[in-house]
């Protein structure tokens, strides 16, 4: 019987990906902990006018990480050097000392963006409460600042808390190290940040992996997703378009 959740091209993964989504972007800050082949398969894709969740905006390429000189590391600017992001929320969008300018940072100054920055903390829990069916919390974090606008504001034993709202996606692209059949996920590195909260709150849940076992072969305690949140897997071959 063939496995609907297994596929063989990141492009087919992420096809009915259409204008004007919203897609979660997993991992931390550098390129080790994201899906960099189903981000370059996205901008390959085209769709336009989407909403980008993620916590960062794209520093890879401008801030350093070792990398070698044999390798380009991928980040979120390409989505803004493409033209297709009309909104991003994140919570560290561009380093202030960044020369040249990121493309994020053109994007905005030149009007074809939106950036909504949320503090850490506070995106990680909107991002786990859309996955537990939580609509809203309170948090003390950003009383008294522009974070705090427009929002409701109560008092709890004496401090005063703003509310915030939890933050769901339609897709969510995933980055782990290893999935079984069934979709059980298994991370290592940064890519533990993000992406196991953003597993679960999206509609459509899209993993990209080092390896695929068979079920069972994962050690339970080493599932960081259950498999019930993964809807496509796609495992990153030697050769592949992508690097």
């Amino acid at each position: 019987m063939k496995n609907e959740k297994l596929y063989n091209s990141f492009l087919d993964s992420i096809k009915d990906i259409k204008n004007g989504s919203s897609i979660m972007i997993g991992g931390f800050g550098g390129s080790g902990g994201q899906p960099t082949r189903l981000m370059l398969a996205l901008r390959d894709l085209g769709p336009k006018n989407l909403t980008i969740i993620s916590n960062v905006a794209g520093i890879s390429t401008t801030t350093g990480y070792g990398w070698p000189e044999n390798i380009t590391p991928i980040d979120q600017g390409i989505f803004f050097e493409a033209g297709q992001v009309k909104k991003i929320i994140c919570s560290f969008p561009v380093p202030g000392t960044t020369k040249p300018i990121s493309e994020i940072e053109k994007s905005w100054k030149t009007g074809n963006c939106e950036v909504e920055i949320i503090p850490q903390g506070t995106l990680v829990e909107k991002i786990r409460c859309a996955g537990s069916g939580i609509p809203a919390f309170y948090t003390s974090t950003g009383v008294g600042t522009i974070v705090s606008q427009n929002k409701e504001h109560r008092i709890f034993n004496g401090r005063k808390y703003i509310l915030e709202k939890a933050l769901p996606a339609d897709f969510s692209l995933i980055r782990a190290n290893k999935s079984d059949t069934f979709g059980n996920l298994e991370y290592i590195g940064t890519s533990r940040a993000f992406n196991p909260a953003m597993a679960t709150a999206s509609k459509i849940t899209i993993a990209e992996v080092n390896e695929i076992v068979e079920l069972g072969e994962i050690d339970p305690e080493k599932i960081g997703t259950p498999g019930v949140y993964v809807n496509r897997i796609v495992k990153r071959k030697p050769g592949d378009p992508y690097p």
